[in-house]
């Protein structure tokens, strides 16, 4: 029916005006942006498939050479990337370039601890009443196949594969049901970890044993949200040496993407480019049975997520 034969014309446009200005686009970007290099020079690209070829698209001059610049250009910036692709572009085979991480030098790095039921499962505690939030730092973070330096000062270094969420727009006290909105897309980490720096020393204080450089691997691709069929329901796995130590899924996260944004931002202001690191599922190498586990000088570990990808980093 139509509304002008409900109400007055007079009242009966301006209330169509309201509810068409009220009602959000079916925005969709389904694009797997990556940051590389060349040459030396840093560059921002579309992955045409997993390991697949590349489109530069900073090779046109609207798009910057990185990837939180590119970010924030919004709406225009991603339907000028998918202009480019679809004219076919500047294709670069992956054996011409090195893939880095698909951000770099975020203000925040944020994680999450106890975020899997089963993960609080394998500990014996209670499932956490609202989220545990840690940081690393920028300084954390390398590519998805560089190399992660065994630091000195620890003898217990561990596992923890992770999906992360990349923030996309930046905003403050978000509701849950506008939390989406502020989502670039995902990616996967490996939150490195100092087990005996995290869990007896420094006071039990968790910073020490998680931001030591290196300890956060990324990507190897920003997976935009729309290309995911549903984050809260991918397989997670990692695997060391190639054996399979941790094989979960998102589904058993306990607080979501919506509930983590509209937490943490009831305390801060995420930023474009800021990253949340979800939590681990069981497996991870302190809490082995009979007796705990941990990665060696020469080992290989692979973190891998459904519909992403896999990293792949060398402990040296």
């Amino acid at each position: 029916m139509l509304l002008s034969r409900i109400l007055p014309i007079s009242r009966g446009l301006p209330v169509l005006k309201d509810i068409l200005t009220t009602v959000k686009p079916n925005r969709l970007h389904t694009m797997r942006l990556i940051q590389f290099e060349k040459n030396g020079l840093r560059a921002v690209g579309v992955e045409k498939g997993i390991n697949g070829e590349v489109v530069d698209i900073s090779s046109d001059p609207e798009i910057p050479s990185d990837m939180i610049s590119f970010l924030k250009g919004g709406e225009s910036l991603l339907k000028r990337a998918e202009e480019i692709c679809a004219k076919g572009g500047d294709i670069l085979q992956r054996d011409s370039i090195k893939i880095l991480s698909p951000i770099t030098d975020p203000e925040k790095v944020l994680c999450v601890g106890l975020n899997y039921v089963d993960h609080c499962e394998e500990q014996n505690i209670s499932v956490p009443k609202e989220p545990v939030i840690f940081n690393k730092f920028a300084s954390c973070i390398v590519g998805p196949t560089d190399d992660i330096i065994y630091p000195d000062e620890t003898q217990e270094l561990d596992w923890e594969v992770e999906l992360v969420i990349v923030i996309g727009k930046t905003g403050k006290n978000i509701k849950e049901g506008d939390a989406m909105d502020h989502v670039a897309g995902y990616t996967v980490a490996h939150d490195v970890s100092a087990r005996d720096w995290q869990m007896r020393r420094n006071g039990k204080q968790w910073l020490l044993g998680k931001a030591m450089d290196t300890f956060c691997p990324l990507g190897p691709a920003l997976v935009t949200r729309d290309s995911i069929t549903d984050p809260h329901n991918l397989g997670l796995r990692c695997r060391v040496n190639g054996k399979t130590m941790q094989d979960g899924s998102t589904k058993n996260l306990v607080f979501k993407t919506e509930q983590l944004i509209a937490f943490i931002t009831r305390f801060m202001t995420l930023k474009v480019g800021d990253i949340i690191l979800t939590g681990t599922p069981p497996g991870v190498g302190v809490f082995r049975k009979p007796q705990p586990i941990f990665l060696e000088r020469g080992d290989v570990v692979e973190c891998e997520v459904d519909e992403i990808g896999t990293i792949t980093n060398k402990i040296v």
